[in-house]
């Protein structure tokens, strides 16, 4: 089944062109099935390349899906033009009376601000909080992880010496090659990393109901499952393009930023070389068993959605081990 999304956005005519699967309103109605319904928190400062590059993998699966876009009502955007947010994205105060199948948190440029002084933070809270009473499933990306993993159980995600950056093999977790994000996915993985900052593998194994699925001894954790908010937390991008590296590599150098050339990314480290996207397989995958999740769990009535809720305790215990009072 296609995936249903605007005629004149933008990644109609990128994705048409590629071949995957679009549905228009009319036709939609026809089928007579009711999509799941997906909606994108876009955070990034280029939105375009972002929904274009979500709307792909989303496009790929065999259900139908229906796209909305969000945005953080009290933050400007400075890099997407103000006419295109207008005409394709809605503030969450006009969705939070909303429920959804579905929710994508993307990442953001904020590494080096502190959670809670993010300018948008209150809201982006209210939303962490909004999305376990109005959505099935929800997967975060890169900052987006960070922030919700903060919100809920105040892990923490320090800075690192330096930028982690290029393409990274991620092992699957021996005792967990048969959960159902994982079906069809190689034992060791290629994904694209760009982040200064990581969330403690230790931190995270000290939350019973966290599960870390993928990670590297070389990259750290990648990807960790959430039973109990129905969260799934991917601190790398597995939904970049085979040139959104080099891009940023190039956008920096072009910045006089101290940037080191992406690991494992150019053919012999040659930055004039075309990367090789080794990671296309596995983004499709683990999307489209994502999707297939939330259809085996999502109810027919959407509002009949399950509620979940963490209680305080879980930061409160995490942040009294940190401070060294609990051993």
């Amino acid at each position: 089944m296609p995936i249903k999304i605007p005629d004149n956005l933008p990644a109609h005519k990128i994705l048409s062109l590629e071949g995957v699967p679009l549905i228009t309103q009319h036709d939609a109605l026809i089928q007579d099935i009711r999509p799941l319904k997906i909606v994108i928190l876009n955070l990034m400062p280029d939105k375009i390349q972002t929904e274009t590059q979500l709307a792909r993998l989303l496009g790929h699966s065999p259900l139908q899906i229906e796209l909305y876009l969000m945005k953080i009502g009290a933050h400007q955007s400075k890099n997407t033009a103000h006419t295109h947010l207008l005409s394709f994205y809605q503030n969450w105060e006009e969705l939070q009376d909303e429920y959804f199948d579905g929710l994508i948190i993307t990442g953001a440029p904020l590494e080096h601000i502190a959670f809670t002084d993010v300018t948008y933070w209150q809201e982006l809270q209210a939303i962490f909080d909004w999305s376990l009473q109005h959505v099935s499933k929800i997967f975060s990306i890169c900052w987006g992880a960070q922030a919700a993993l903060y919100h809920f159980y105040g892990l923490t995600s320090p800075l690192l010496p330096a930028k982690r950056f290029g393409i990274f093999q991620q092992k699957i977790n021996s005792n967990h090659q048969n959960h159902h994000l994982m079906r069809g996915i190689d034992d060791s993985a290629a994904v694209p990393v760009s982040r200064h900052s990581e969330t403690q593998a230790a931190d995270i194994s000290n939350i019973k109901h966290l599960t870390t699925l993928l990670d590297s001894d070389e990259a750290g954790p990648c990807l960790v499952d959430d039973s109990y908010a129905q969260y799934v937390y991917m601190f790398n991008h597995l939904e970049y393009d085979s040139h959104t590296l080099r891009d940023e590599y190039q956008r920096d150098i072009a910045k006089n930023k101290k940037i080191d050339l992406p690991q494992h990314y150019f053919p012999d480290n040659n930055s004039s070389a075309q990367p090789i996207n080794i990671w296309r397989s596995t983004a499709h995958l683990l999307f489209r068993n994502w999707i297939d999740d939330i259809y085996q769990s999502t109810p027919f009535d959407i509002t009949q959605i399950k509620a979940r809720h963490i209680p305080v305790t879980y930061k409160d215990q995490h942040q009294t081990q940190k401070q060294g009072v609990l051993s």
